[in-house]
């Protein structure tokens, strides 16, 4: 199998601007819990619930009803969704409400959905 992918003909390094960039990298903290949100993304179930959360409030009930899926289904998933903080919920009577956590998540959705609309 031929491999396309442009590589540097020649070995060298720049060692100033690998500098400046490794200066500049984020804590491996920080990669590593931005890693765990992406896996969840990663998830075609949690990915509707996120989208469905995108375009208002929701009980569990009705995420349930909109995705055919069951409550138990549907908490599990929010279960994992709320451990990283993309989403929460509130308590109304016997109910609980879901919406995402704040406005990262849905853009984080949104431009991830552009991207991919754009390629297309």
């Amino acid at each position: 199998m031929r491999d396309d992918t442009p590589v540097c003909e020649q070995h060298c390094e720049h060692g100033d601007i690998i500098a400046r960039v490794r200066s500049r990298l984020s804590p491996d903290a920080d990669v590593t819990a931005l890693s765990t949100v992406f896996k969840l993304m990663g998830d075609p179930t949690r990915l509707r619930i996120l989208e469905a959360l995108s375009m208002d409030e929701l009980c569990v009930c009705d995420l349930a009803a909109l995705l055919c899926l069951t409550q138990s289904a549907v908490s599990h998933q929010l279960r994992l969704l709320r451990a990283s903080k993309l989403v929460r919920f509130r308590r109304e009577g016997k109910n609980a409400f879901y919406s995402l956590d704040d406005d990262h998540v849905r853009t984080l959705f949104r431009q991830g959905l552009e991207h991919v609309r754009e390629r297309t």
